[in-house]
């Protein structure tokens, strides 16, 4: 909701309560926003954590298009990036890291993986082409994960002077030797479908930013995820063997 719309809804739920209590008016919500210190829960997995990574667009109601709406001429169309990254297991979103458009995919990934705790074993890391990259390769080699990342079609071997790109090489003989699609099922690519469906997940819970401020659409997508990842705990059934 917008912060307007925000401040009414929460002096509702106050009155219904029988809370006297004073809410901050819209602009002082704008204003401590900037500023705000999200912490995103998680569960935690079992075992080593197997991550899944992948990004989208979000639409801005931002300077371009506010302008062209208020005073007329062309629009300007504004996006952030999401670049997420997904325990496979509980399918909480572990890190999070939000960019300009202009921003490519497999240079954010190394920073997804240092918002995993050191002593937090990675076990694989599973991305689409776009990360098919030797700083990507050696960011993972070097957290002792496996990669899988489907090397490009006119792929070819790297030297190999890092453990990444050893890693990277054999998987480029594997897929050539078993074919692209044969690769993608023997490797277990197909997990990366559930960080798509995330990405869903995210969008419904807003199809484009309210803030205007680059600080303030962190805040306020950093605030989603931790709701999301809420919801997800609420709603993913816990079974047991019976017999």
């Amino acid at each position: 909701m917008a912060l307007r719309q925000t401040t009414g809804f929460v002096e509702s739920l106050l009155r219904l309560v029988g809370l006297d209590w004073t809410v901050p008016d819209f602009s002082t919500l704008s204003r401590r926003q900037k500023t705000l210190a999200v912490n995103i829960p998680y569960r935690g997995s079992k075992g080593p954590l197997h991550l899944l990574i992948d990004s989208t667009g979000i639409k801005v109601e931002g300077e371009g298009e506010w302008h062209a709406r208020k005073h007329g001429g062309r629009k300007r169309r504004v996006w952030r990036k999401i670049h997420l990254g997904i325990d496979e297991e509980t399918l909480e979103i572990r890190s999070v890291e939000i960019t300009g458009s202009h921003i490519g995919d497999a240079p954010v990934l190394p920073d997804l993986l240092g918002q995993v705790p050191a002593d937090q074993e990675i076990g694989s890391v599973t991305a689409d082409g776009a990360y098919d990259t030797r700083k990507c390769h050696d960011a993972i080699a070097d957290r002792g994960a496996h990669a899988v990342i489907p090397p490009r079609k006119n792929a070819k071997p790297w030297k190999t002077v890092t453990a990444g790109a050893a890693a990277r090489n054999e998987a480029l003989r594997a897929s050539r030797y078993l074919g692209r699609a044969l690769w993608r099922r023997w490797s277990g690519y197909h997990r990366r479908s559930r960080v798509e469906t995330k990405m869903h997940c995210v969008k419904l819970l807003g199809q484009r930013l309210m803030a205007r401020d680059f600080d303030r659409q962190v805040a306020e997508l950093q605030v989603r995820i931790a709701v999301l990842n809420r919801y997800t705990a609420l709603g993913i059934p816990v079974t047991e063997a019976v017999g």
